[in-house]
């Protein structure tokens, strides 16, 4: 068998890391301090150590430490200068402030959204849609307040809220907000910067009319549900023109009342309501957008989805389940490690030609993590090594 013509001098773990530039990983940490009392195991450490965890799905300490310490010898291909002990690695992930992840995780966002980047939508409509939506991750114990009711015990289980906010070109994360699991999502509409180039579509959870009264007087956009339960007032009932999709049922403009201490303010907003044959079901959609399409209301409000994917994406296929720690930094280290991991393997996918389920993409760098292939001329063809080391048809066998 002659010679593959995937060989890489560096393995695959290393690839994937060396698309974290250094000069990301020393500006995260000039900026945030996190290497000021830091004698061996940097922040770069610490790093590559959580991605690998996210990699190998290690579901405890004792599992990265020592698959780690049976790298010894074989680090240079990936910059790991200290393996971490198991309690070096838990001290660091209590007391490293998870900031500095953040900060790796949005200069890589802003390094690579081009490449993630699909402006399809954005040249359609003008203006960039972004999608908001939560994510509850349960955790074993009471480390952040969790909603439900408490057991027959007493004894309650902890939980955190990865509130979320993607650019519906892009297919990773743009903005993470965590909070305890009991805080309503309507508090973080506050955080959200308002332009008049910008869409938010959000569910019907996400209900407050003090945070459409803003969006609509900062020229922001949005469309969510309207409540079953809302109070409005219908002020005209708008044509729908031949052109409109059919099934757009109704175009109304109403009136709500915002509360502002005593006073009720009276907010003009339009309802659609629509039927989506596909899976027979009817809905209302609420908005400021006066000017836009009935049915193009419907179609930003079914973009979405592909927030639910991402969700979907990230507990099937990284360690959310499992955390490293009993503490809230630590949980949140993890977390934005994951959301590294997720990142790089999105790049590499948006760069090949050939398509790959982002599942299987995950198994083949997990099985192939510490081979030395060059990762992307593989996945471009994986089959070609064998298919130029094939025995020719017409070739005869010893016994033939």
């Amino acid at each position: 068998m002659t010679k593959s013509n995937y060989f890489s001098t560096k393995c695959v773990f290393g690839q994937l890391i060396s698309l974290i530039d250094d000069e990301i990983i020393s500006n995260a940490v000039n900026k945030t301090q996190s290497d000021k009392f830091t004698k061996k195991f940097t922040t770069k450490d610490h790093l590559i150590s959580m991605v690998f965890c996210s990699f190998a799905k290690c579901n405890s300490l004792r599992e990265v430490a020592g698959a780690m310490l049976g790298l010894s010898g074989k680090t240079n291909g990936f910059q790991l200068q200290h393996i971490p002990k198991r309690s070096t690695l838990s001290d660091a992930n209590r007391n490293r402030d998870e900031e500095v992840f953040a900060e790796i995780y949005n200069s890589l966002l802003n390094k690579y959204g081009n490449v993630l980047s699909d402006s399809r939508i954005e040249e359609i409509i003008k203006k960039q849609v972004k999608i908001i939506d939560s994510s509850t991750i349960s955790l074993f114990k009471e480390i952040l307040s969790c909603v439900g009711r408490k057991a027959k015990t007493g004894k309650s289980k902890g939980g955190i809220k990865m509130h979320t906010v993607i650019n519906a070109d892009e297919v990773v994360p743009s903005v993470v907000w965590f909070s305890k699991a009991a805080t309503h999502d309507h508090q973080f509409l506050a955080k959200l910067p308002c332009n008049e180039d910008t869409i938010y579509v959000f569910d019907k959870g996400y209900n407050d009319y003090k945070a459409f009264e803003h969006f609509t007087k900062n020229n922001t956009g949005f469309v969510t549900r309207i409540k079953d339960n809302a109070v409005y007032r219908t002020e005209q009932i708008n044509e729908i023109a031949e052109n409109i999709h059919s099934g757009v049922l109704e175009d109304a403009t109403i009136t709500v009342d915002v509360k502002h201490g005593s006073t009720l303010i009276p907010l003009t907003l339009r309802k659609v309501r629509f039927y989506d044959r596909e899976n027979k079901r009817e809905f209302e959609f609420l908005t400021n957008l006066m000017d836009l399409r009935a049915d193009m209301i419907a179609a930003l409000y079914k973009v979405r989805w592909q927030i639910e994917l991402v969700f979907k994406q990230l507990k099937q296929n990284f360690p959310l389940k499992y955390f490293l720690g009993d503490n809230e930094n630590a949980i949140k280290i993890q977390i934005y490690c994951v959301l590294i991991v997720n990142l790089l393997l999105a790049v590499i996918k948006k760069k090949l030609k050939r398509s790959w389920a982002f599942s299987n993409l995950v198994s083949f760098c997990k099985i192939h993590l510490f081979n030395f292939i060059q990762l992307i001329k593989f996945l471009e063809n994986p089959e070609k090594d064998w298919d130029l080391n094939a025995k020719p048809r017409n070739q005869l066998t010893l016994f033939d």
